[in-house]
Order: C-alpha cells, then structure tokens, then sequence
C-alpha cells in the first residue's frame, strides 16, 4: 500500500528509502497533485507505467540486446553497446541484467584500446607477476642462485642445481642464464667407443693392401670371431673395413687389450685433441649450435643436455661426435669437414679447422707410418706430434 505524502512532507523522506527489498522512488501524480513513493523496477526490466494511489509501479522486461543492472525508475532500457574487437572475446556476452563485457585472448592484455602481447622476459629474467587480460606481464632479473634460460611471458627463475647436496662435483658453474651442471656420478656414461684419433687412423685414406690382412691376424686371439670378420667384410668397403672391424673388436675385449698396447702412440694424438678442444670455452648454446652445423641426422636435444651434464669437458664434445656418428653411420672426420662454418663463432670455426687438419695432416701420416711398422714388427723411434694452437 502506497504512502501519501504531501509536497510539504516531502523533505522528511529520501529517495532512496525501502520497504523491504524495494526500493522507492518519487513520483508527482497529476491527478491528485500529491507526491507518491513508487517502487522502482530490478534490473532486467523497466517502469512501464508509474504508480498511481490505487496501482503498483508495472514493470515490462527489456527487449533482446538491452539491459539494466541496477533497481531503477526508468523508462526504457541500455543498449548492450559493447562490440568485441579483434583479438577480445566475450567473457559475459549481453543479458537483460548486464552488458557485454570483452577481454583480450591468453596471452595478450587491453593496452589503451588495443589487445597487445604480454613481454617475454628474455634469458637471466624471469616472471614476477604474469600477465592478465588487463595487464602486462611483470619480469625482474633472476637474483643470485637463480637462472633462466628461455625467453618466456610465464617462466619464473628457476634454482641452481645444488651440487654438493646432490652428492655431484659441479662441472660449470651457473649464471644468471644456465643452471649449474653436476658431474653424474656413474662415469661409464662417458664412454666412447672409437676416439678421434683411431677413428683418424683406421679411417686413413690410403692403408696398405695387407692393412685388414695384419688387422685379422692380429685380432684372431681375441674376442672377435672369424663370423663377425666375415660379415664385416661383406657389409663394408675395403675403405671402411678396417675401422669397423676395429670397432668390433673395441666392444667385444674390453678386457682383452692386446692391440692397443701396439698403438700406444695414439695417446699422444688424443692428447693434442685434448689441448685443441679443452681450451674453448664453450657455452652449451654453442655446443647446440655446434651440433646443428654437422650435416645428416641430428642428435637429440635431450641426448646434447644429458651429455652436458654428465661429462666433463671436452669429453662431452667427444661424446656427442660419437653420438653423431653412430646416429649418421658416418665418419667424424669428413663430418667435421662439412660443418656448416657460417653459423659458428669465429673462434670455434678456427679451432674445428685445425682439428680437421691435425687427424688428417703430415702428424697423423707419422703416426700412420710408425703403427703399421709396429704392427708388423718393426722398431721405429716415437713419434712426435705437432699442434699448432
């Protein structure tokens, strides 16, 4: 039932007062010239008719694409205005109680009045704060003890691996944009099976015509069946035979070293690989880079930072031209002289050359020459390797 209250009265009332859940407006009745508290409409609808003394408000629902949000005495409804731009999606689409609200896609924030990408942080940094559809992502550089190695708009710096409570020796010390690397504990994953230089020297371009021969007899007292020669012989050139069969032989006597004492030189060459290789400085984006620049088959991501990790340098360079090879089938040697040199670091460029020329120069023919003299049986004075640094 409707108060009436005088024009007189009317100060003593607000606008806003409620009798229950409704809330009342005023409204100036010409008929009766008095002043009456009408109820006002809830959202999704509109005052159709004011109230009189004898009737109620009436309210009408709003028509499709308008709306209102709040109890109200108005006589019509809002437009639902908001038009979703490119790069928006509608988080609420339009309803009779609400407008359409828009927001930027994953990945992108209302920037004035545009959708704009959130920043990635770049490497050393990470995220502080990630980015919403109102605002940009937060990054601040990885403190003391924390790294990040990706360019990224949700990666936070990560914890240095802790060497010491894992047990490990730290191989490389972190940065603000690598982990530190712990050296695993079983070393047997290291292995290789053939080194640079025997890969150099049973690979030589020009072995003797008794070369296999002297090899076979030599190896007949060993692990090495005459099967296995055989089928080495079938499936190889007479180029490659000689590797191979001393490939086979290296993984059936581990125990057995009875050729290698004869060889004994060879030391001296992986040693000079050693000094060529140790001495660079090697990131393991340059390691990456390194491995891509090799032609064939590539070695696998996860199989390059496993071997990060768990080998020393410049083992874990030995290690992945192995792995290179073995996944090629192909030789080290001719590998590293089709590196692809444009996409490498000048210094690296330099030392992969000298390499190349140290396993297939005049040091290695010395060396070549000395072995196959012991082999079958002659003295010869040591060898002396030379590398230029």
């Amino acid at each position: 039932m409707y108060k009436l209250i005088s024009s007189t009265l009317l100060v003593a009332f607000h606008v806003g007062f409620t009798v229950g859940n409704s809330l009342k407006y005023t409204h100036y009745d010409p008929y009766t010239l008095l002043e009456l508290q009408c109820d006002q409409c809830p959202p999704g609808t509109f005052v159709k008719y004011d109230c009189t003394a004898e009737k109620r408000t009436e309210c009408a629902p709003c028509p499709y694409n308008y709306f209102t949000s709040e109890w109200h005495s108005h006589k019509d409804c809002q437009y639902c205005s908001a038009v979703c731009k490119e790069l928006q999606l509608a988080k609420h689409e339009c309803s009779s109680t609400s407008n359409r609200i828009c927001e930027c896609v994953d990945g992108f924030f209302l920037d004035v009045e545009f959708c704009s990408p959130h920043k990635e942080c770049p490497p050393g940094y990470g995220v502080l704060q990630q980015g919403t559809p109102n605002s940009d992502t937060i990054c601040g550089e990885c403190p003391r003890g924390m790294f990040s190695n990706v360019t990224s708009s949700t990666a936070p710096c990560q914890r240095q691996a802790d060497c010491k409570k894992l047990g490990r020796k730290m191989l490389h010390k972190g940065s603000s944009t690598h982990d530190t690397v712990c050296k695993e504990k079983s070393p047997l994953l290291c292995e290789i099976d053939v080194t640079l230089c025997e890969e150099a020297l049973f690979r030589y371009p020009a072995p003797p015509e008794n070369w296999i021969m002297t090899l076979i007899q030599i190896l007949s007292s060993t692990a090495v069946t005459s099967q296995q020669i055989n089928k080495v012989q079938e499936t190889h050139n007479a180029l490659e035979q000689p590797f191979y069969l001393f490939k086979l032989y290296k993984s059936r006597s581990k125990a057995d070293d009875s050729l290698t004492p004869r060889i004994k030189d060879l030391k001296e060459c992986e040693k000079g690989v050693f000094n060529l290789l140790g001495s660079l400085n090697l990131t393991s984006k340059n390691v990456m880079t390194l491995m891509r620049s090799l032609p064939g088959k590539r070695v696998r991501q996860e199989d390059i930072e496993k071997t990060l990790k768990m080998c020393e340098r410049p083992k874990h360079l030995m290690k992945l031209l192995s792995l290179w090879r073995n996944k090629n089938k192909g030789n080290t040697i001719e590998g590293l002289g089709q590196l692809k040199m444009g996409q490498l670091p000048k210094m690296i460029r330099k030392r992969m050359k000298k390499l190349g020329q140290f396993l297939t120069g005049d040091s290695m023919y010395s060396l070549y020459q000395k072995i196959i003299l012991e082999i079958n049986g002659n003295r010869t004075q040591p060898v002396k390797l030379e590398i230029l640094l």
